[in-house]
């Protein structure tokens, strides 16, 4: 029996409020990896089928570990469900059954042969392109001419693609109707131990791309392969992975191409390391043999390319040594994820960032979103401890890894021509721009009332705002104006009623906020 852990309730609420709530579009649930996503597809459809037994899902993903992983969590939970699978790697193309697991790439071959169905889950939601005649739309749109009415519900760690911001901006998906990926969540979820923390650290040995061409918002292959594929860089960044793995389990490397990752494998050897090297260029075969002795701890290290950024699960791996530079946010952020799982005696996942990531990208609890085409992007917010080199978030007190206390900065603002020195008592006000909104009933523990919770996501954090429908006197007063800016209607006397209208509230454009306050202020809107 599995027990639904606090967050997995509310974002299986929030996918059912979504839809009786009168939401129209296809909604995203956004969660860390290694939280446990397999949950959705698996109790969702189980709780639909009890009441409406005649429906039809597919659940689609690319690769087969993830096709698996989540077919075994359904029959775990329902050994009798009416489930298959459609997936020519793992040799099975069942069609019949009302629940279909299966692969994009197997599926696209014949999309109409699966008939009438009514809900496709798709996992790593953010892989599904907006170009309409990518695989995955393409598979949408004829499952839509045999059903018009169809839903699609997507999964992913990375809401967002490069140079297109969130995946709600353009494409299928609609709304994002719970987020777990931010920060202040992201770190309770490390508090609450389901993830394991990282620690990126700053290495001596460092790779040059700065001469490499860049193509479709990522480095060119070749010409990046042949910047950091040079013997003695590898040779200097292997021996600092052997330094700092000496007390470490499970090596994950990732390489910037095939020789690279070939070269990296065969020098390990030679330093008395066991280790493989996967790659697309090797047969199924035998990086599924190198995978399997992985997890088995036969070998200590495997490093790849292009191989295991998505579906792949060893929670002991306890070292990630990044040799593979990147500009993609949801890559660098995939990569990452598969350290975070949680595993007996393991405290964190060393995270030695030899391709500076972390500086251009951000932290994996708060990257730099994407922006689109000719929107200007910030800094990545870390700054680096200088008693041990690892990366921490710019707003912690104290190192991730040593626990050295980082001294306090005075913010400064330039007003005028002129700098002053931000006392503690002076406000603070700073404008956002809005991604989406989010709306989520709560109830005050003061006299019980429901209310709704108004939270805001600026691409850089999140923002809450509490309006209160069914309170007397001010509150309902505020809510009132809230209301009329955002909806043509007359406004609600419950928060139920309130709560349906949800996806047809006007979301502003940026937000004033009163950032230096112990609970930070939405003061106003500009639309």
């Amino acid at each position: 029996m599995i027990t639904l852990r606090p967050y997995q309730i509310e974002g299986l609420t929030a996918i059912w409020n979504y839809f009786q709530n009168g939401g129209k579009g296809n909604p995203v649930i956004a969660w860390p990896t290694g939280t446990g996503k397999s949950i959705i597809p698996a109790t969702f459809i189980m709780e639909i089928m009890k009441i409406w037994p005649n429906q039809r899902f597919l659940i689609i993903t690319h690769v087969k570990e993830l096709i698996k992983q989540n077919y075994d969590l359904m029959m775990e939970l329902w050994p009798n469900a009416p489930a298959g699978i459609y997936s020519a790697g793992l040799k099975q193309k069942d069609i019949a059954f009302p629940i279909i697991f299966g692969g994009i790439q197997s599926m696209i071959k014949n999309p109409a042969q699966f008939g009438h169905r009514d809900i496709i889950i798709i996992d790593e939601a953010h892989l599904v392109s907006s170009n309409e005649s990518s695989q995955y739309l393409t598979f949408i749109a004829t499952m839509k001419i045999i059903n018009p009415y169809l839903k699609v519900i997507g999964m992913s760690a990375t809401p967002f693609r490069m140079g297109m911001g969130y995946i709600t901006e353009n494409g299928v998906f609609t709304d994002i109707v719970h987020d777990i990926t931010g920060l202040d969540k992201f770190n309770q979820l490390i508090d609450d131990g389901y993830i394991c923390p990282l620690v990126p650290k700053r290495t001596k040995t460092e790779l040059d791309v700065s001469n490499v061409g860049i193509q479709n918002n990522e480095f060119k292959a070749n010409e990046l392969q042949a910047a950091v594929d040079v013997d003695r860089i590898t040779e200097a960044a292997l021996k600092e992975i052997i330094h700092y793995g000496a007390d470490r389990k499970s090596w994950l490397i990732f390489a910037s191409g095939i020789e690279h990752a070939e070269h990296i494998a065969d020098m390990l050897d030679t330093f008395g390391v066991e280790a493989a090297a996967i790659h697309s260029k090797k047969p199924m075969e035998f990086n599924d043999k190198s995978i399997e002795e992985f997890k088995n701890f036969e070998i200590q290290a495997i490093v790849n390319y292009g191989k295991l950024t998505t579906g792949f699960n060893h929670p002991a791996i306890d070292l990630i040594g990044m040799l593979r530079p990147t500009l993609s946010v949801p890559l660098w952020i995939q990569m990452l994820g598969r350290g975070t799982r949680p595993y007996p005696n393991k405290e964190n996942c060393l995270v030695l960032d030899f391709a500076r990531n972390t500086p251009r990208l951000g932290p994996i609890n708060d990257p730099i979103i994407p922006r689109k085409k000719g929107e200007k992007g910030g800094d990545a917010p870390v700054k680096i401890c200088e008693n041990c080199g690892a990366y921490n978030h710019a707003r912690v007190r104290f190192c991730c890894d040593c626990g050295n206390e980082f001294e306090f900065q005075t913010k400064i603002i330039k007003s005028a021509g002129t700098e002053e020195l931000i006392k503690i008592d002076k406000p603070v006000f700073e404008t956002f721009d809005v991604q989406y909104v989010i709306y989520s009933k709560k109830q005050s523990r003061k006299d019980g009332k429901p209310y709704i919770r108004v939270t805001y996501f600026t691409g850089i954090q999140a923002f809450n705002e509490n309006v209160f429908p069914e309170h007397k006197g001010l509150p309902r007063h505020n809510f009132k104006n809230w209301w009329k800016q955002r909806h043509k209607t007359e406004p609600p006397d419950f928060t139920d009623d309130a709560l349906r209208f949800n996806s047809e509230l006007r979301c502003p454009r940026k937000i004033v906020v009163h950032v230096n306050k112990k609970y930070p202020e939405v003061l106003s809107c500009e639309w």
